[in-house]
């Protein structure tokens, strides 16, 4: 069971049939609405039911804080760790404000 060997917690999510992850720093509920294929893959379209985020992974604004969340990506067989922020949305094609240099 890959929740002993991962130290993970099961628990009972509020509105949906599947468990959620105590050590998650988020569990999103939701109730799919629709899928799409496309190709080679399925877009799911979904309610959101609930949003819970532990409370030490918000900042002083109230904001949720992804850098808190020691985050990992996996790829081509590999764990990357990941929480330097490199930009933010848009970054690339944003217009450039005279007398900055990015």
């Amino acid at each position: 069971m890959f929740h002993k060997e991962m130290h993970l917690t099961k628990e009972k999510a509020q509105f949906v049939k599947c468990p959620i992850i105590k050590e998650s720093p988020v569990a999103i509920e939701c109730r799919v609405k629709e899928i799409k294929e496309l190709g080679s893959h399925h877009m799911f379209i979904a309610e959101v039911l609930s949003i819970d985020a532990d409370d030490k992974y918000i900042d002083e604004k109230g904001a949720f804080d992804i850098s808190k969340c020691n985050l990992i990506a996996y790829s081509n067989g590999h764990y990357y760790s990941m929480g330097r922020k490199k930009g933010r949305f848009g970054f690339s094609v944003q217009k450039r404000s005279k007398g900055k240099s990015y």
